[in-house]
């Protein structure tokens, strides 16, 4: 969906109630009180045909009646009602609507149509919004809107909170008010028939009155609007969810190892990484979290220091620190000098700083300035237990006083106990310094920081190009995956799996076909040996398991017979079985090599999912796995990898050299491909793969095909990036050039190419002069969501053959894709050679066939060259309330009538 008429819901000037009732306890009374008591403004209007008036507001008999467009209405009728109540509303000019009502989707509207169907049809011919069915309403504090049921109001804030549970809706209201949390939003989304937390992300993402976003989640609906959207409000503040049914069984089932292994609920955790969100475990928790992310200082490393009066509470905060996978810091030996100087002899000498149980206001003043200014911390915790000879209210003012020496530097205070030790929060609470009660608490908080951040970085993460020109043979693998299906096979054999993967790049062990024993001894003589052979048969899924693998084998006698012996083997277990014949392929060997496993599963909600782990025939049972969301890039690649325990040890230790870590992240980046390019492909598996210092080989691979029901691009919750969009293009000047869209590798050329702009390019592209661009900037500009904006750079060559970047057009998008904006500049020294004029017709031609209405621009007006460009595209000049900016606009689609 999009934003479209949204602002009707979360900012309306009137509201309407339809089955507001005079029944106490009743939905419609409640609504109508808490609209009253939460001090509206704007007009609050009953519909009820029975009564004159309604908590002492006037009613009326119907929607036709109402002596205004209700911005907002909320339906509290009986659900065969519906239908009937949204034609009214659209009638009346409505375009927002909150449904509470519940069970549409078991309501029959007419034969083979429940309500829910026919409401749907409903507000899509009339472009309404609907948040719920079956939902708790919403609250919005700062309007004095409480358009909903809940039992007790929120108090005004700038934290939004989004459920799909009214329950725990009403559970957050109550839990909230005692501590003093206020809400700029309290939305409780129901049945998401309409609005989803896609659209509620977009909006609140652009909300200046929210600074952080909290989310209940039960499920996805729509995943690619879902993580567009969250990518996209996570660049902004931060973004925190909480994910229930953590422990689902259903991977047991699945036929393959990744199947057992990409459980759903670490699908979540990748989706939730990939977005830059923060995923936390329960509500106290998580406002904690959104205290520190929202109120604290952001640190720029790991590496914390931890002040304190006793020795015991520093010990704790430690062993929660790495138990939650911190990192303390390592004091200098400067560091270590200055503090001798400040503190007692008696003192810990070490991290954590323990200064004495009696320590004075003075002595933490001292010790924190010396932390603040050491370059080996990045961020400090400050812990108190109570003592009678300080007041905790002394403590936490110098403590204060000192971060106000230091704005940038990030600060977490734990003062432990209660009454003695209250008067010091309070004053930290006030200053606005994150403060805790326990060192559990303060430590979790300090890995909040710590866990946002990574997720941050990854989101703005320049990767490096991949390490060879990777160009699959996809017609091949195609042809080899229709065949299987055209077969009837559900599981492609292994031989047929491995040319797969190779003709992706992937390298496997020589693997051949033999369909008798006597077969696989010839074919095992002209390939030399040892020999590792396996059977073939759909109905087995581990071979290994069933004495289905014999390895090491040395003669073709050896072979013929242990062929036997597994059909015999296999025969005992399955009885009549289909056994299609054996794999016979080349023994590998790789001394020291480590077992991994690459792999593929299909998650019900968000597409493809790849797994990495170690492999071997235990995985399982070693359950060393993490897993991502594709497209992957080399450096998504690398940070799947570094989540793992087999990490660790591919880095080398002792003796062992490193594996070719790279060799290892090229190839998830080819299976991420492949995925795409084969729609076909439900599950994979290559297990094992071989890594070391050589590189990576394939051992054993399946895969399990399906005949597609969606492209492959389509099918991923993150739109990989469009190869489709490629053209070459000639300029005036004979130079061949490639016009494709951007990608996140081309940021380093991206700053040579603005380095080339003249100082009036830079002033017209830029409205001003600028020197360089931040990687935040940057990568905001070549990390773009190809589903909803897009970039096309041309490609030329320089000198020495590398690419340089030409030239580039961009637009932004509005979340409804009415409008988006275009920026365009080229290098300096390629005016006249028509790279502009196929930027922009390429970037129309882009923007037309994805239904964008209007393109807009903002020109300088002194930028004559650009404006009589422009205009010969087809642009006209419309208003700009600044005098030195003009603004062209082109249509793109018929007017629509609506």
């Amino acid at each position: 969906m999009s934003i479209r008429n949204l602002h009707h819901l979360f900012a309306p000037k009137s509201v309407a109630v339809i089955g507001a009732s005079t029944r106490p306890k009743s939905i419609g009374n409640l609504v109508m009180q808490n609209l009253l008591e939460a001090g509206f403004q704007g007009p609050i209007m009953p519909v009820n045909p029975k009564h004159l008036s309604v908590s002492g507001v006037l009613a009326y008999k119907d929607i036709a009646a109402l002596p205004a467009i209700p911005e907002l209405a909320v339906i509290c009728t009986p659900p065969r009602t519906i239908p009937e109540v949204l034609e009214q509303l659209s009638e009346k000019g409505t375009r927002a609507a909150i449904v509470l009502t519940a069970g549409l989707g078991d309501v029959e509207y007419e034969e083979g149509v429940s309500i829910k169907d026919k409401m749907l049809e409903i507000i899509q011919n009339n472009r309404m919004r609907i948040l719920g069915p079956n939902c708790l309403g919403l609250l919005v504090p700062s309007i004095g809107l409480n358009a909903s049921f809940a039992h007790r109001p929120a108090l005004p804030g700038k934290i939004a909170f989004v459920s799909q549970s009214g329950a725990l809706c009403t559970s957050v209201l109550d839990w909230a008010r005692p501590r003093g949390i206020g809400f700029s939003h309290f939305i409780s989304m129901g049945d998401m028939a309409d609005t989803d937390f896609g659209d509620v992300l977009d909006y609140l993402g652009s909300d200046p009155n929210t600074n952080a976003i909290l989310l209940y989640i039960e499920s996805i609906h729509e995943n690619r609007n879902f993580m567009s959207a969250a990518r996209a409000a996570a660049r902004n503040k931060p973004v925190l969810a909480i994910k229930s049914g953590r422990h689902e069984e259903g991977a047991k089932a699945a036929a393959s190892h990744t199947g057992a292994l990409a459980g759903a609920d670490f699908v979540y955790d990748a989706a939730f990484r990939r977005a830059g969100m923060l995923r936390v475990y329960d509500f106290e928790e998580l406002f904690a979290a959104v205290e520190t992310l929202s109120r604290g200082r952001r640190p720029n490393g790991e590496r914390l220091a931890i002040l304190t009066n006793g020795g015991g509470l520093g010990v704790l905060a430690v062993d929660n620190l790495i138990g939650l996978g911190g990192k303390l810091a390592e004091l200098s030996e400067e560091t270590l000098t200055q503090l001798n100087e400040v503190l007692p002899i008696t003192w810990s000498k070490g991290n954590p700083i323990d200064i004495i149980g009696d320590a004075p206001g003075q002595r933490y003043i001292d010790a924190l300035r010396i932390l603040f200014k050491a370059k080996e911390v990045d961020a400090v915790l400050c812990m108190h237990c109570p003592v009678a000879v300080v007041s905790a209210s002394e403590v936490a003012q110098g403590i204060i006083d000192v971060s106000k020496e230091f704005p940038r530097r990030p600060l977490t205070t734990c003062f432990v106990g209660e009454e003695a030790v209250a008067p010091g929060r309070k004053l930290f609470i006030k200053a606005g310094i994150p403060t805790f009660d326990t060192p559990l608490k303060a430590a979790q908080a300090f890995m909040h920081t710590v866990h946002y951040r990574r997720n941050q970085e990854l989101l703005m993460e320049t990767p490096p190009s991949m390490p060879e020109d990777f160009k699959p043979a996809r017609d091949t693998a195609r042809l080899i995956v229709e065949n299987a299906l055209a077969s009837g096979h559900e599981f492609m054999s292994e031989p047929e799996a491995k040319a797969v993967l190779a003709s992706y790049g992937v390298p496997t062990v020589e693997t051949h076909i033999a369909r008798n024993a006597a077969a696989a001894r010839v074919k095992a003589e002209t390939m030399g040996f040892p020999i590792a052979l396996k059977i073939m048969s759909p109905q087995i899924t581990h071979k290994s398991d069933v004495g289905g693998v014999v390895l090491d084998l040395q003669t073709p006698e050896e072979v013929e017979k242990a062929a036997h012996d597994m059909l015999e083997r296999v025969h005992k277990i399955y009885g009549d079985l289909d056994v299609s014949g054996f794999s016979v392929q080349t023994m590998a060997r790789r001394p020291g090599a480590h077992e991994l496993i690459i792999g593929v599963v299909t998650d019900p909600i968000f597409g493809p999912v790849i797994l990495f782990g170690e492999g071997g025939t235990a995985v399982e049972v070693i359950s060393d796995r993490a897993v991502a969301l594709p497209p992957l890039n080399m450096a998504l690649a690398k940070d799947l990898v570094s989540r793992t325990r087999v990490y660790n040890l591919l880095k080398g230790y002792r003796d062992r050299p490193a594996a070719d870590i790279d060799a290892v992240c090229l190839t998830l980046n080819k299976v991420a491909q492949l995925i795409i390019d084969v729609p076909e492909i439900e599950e994979l598996d290559i297990n094992p793969l071989f890594a070391d210092s050589k590189g990576v080989l394939a051992l054993d691979a399946r895969i399990k095909v399906a005949p597609a029901t969606m492209s492959g691009s389509k099918r991923l919750a993150i739109r990989p990036y469009p190869a489709e969009q490629e053209s070459p293009f000639t300029m005036k000047d004979g130079r061949e050039v490639l016009i494709r869209p951007i990608r996140p590798e081309d940021e380093p050329n991206h700053h040579i190419f603005i380095s080339k702009l003249t100082p009036e390019d830079i002033r017209f592209r830029f409205f001003g002069l600028v020197k360089g661009l931040p990687h935040s900037q940057m990568a905001r500009l070549t990390q773009i969501d190809y589903d909803r904006d897009m970039a096309f750079i041309a490609i030329g060559q320089d000198e020495n053959h590398e690419d340089e970047t030409l030239g580039v057009v961009r637009i932004v998008a509005t979340k409804d894709n009415a409008i988006a904006e275009f920026s365009i500049v080229v290098r300096s020294d390629l005016k006249g050679v028509g790279l502009a004029k196929e930027l922009m017709r390429k970037m129309i031609a882009y923007c037309k066939s994805r239904q964008t209405k209007q393109l807009i621009g903002q020109v300088l007006r002194e930028n004559h060259r650009m404006i009589r460009f422009v205009e010969g595209l087809g642009f006209k000049r419309t208003g700009h309330p600044e005098p030195t900016v003009v603004e062209v606009t082109l249509e793109l689609q018929e007017p629509d009538s609506k």
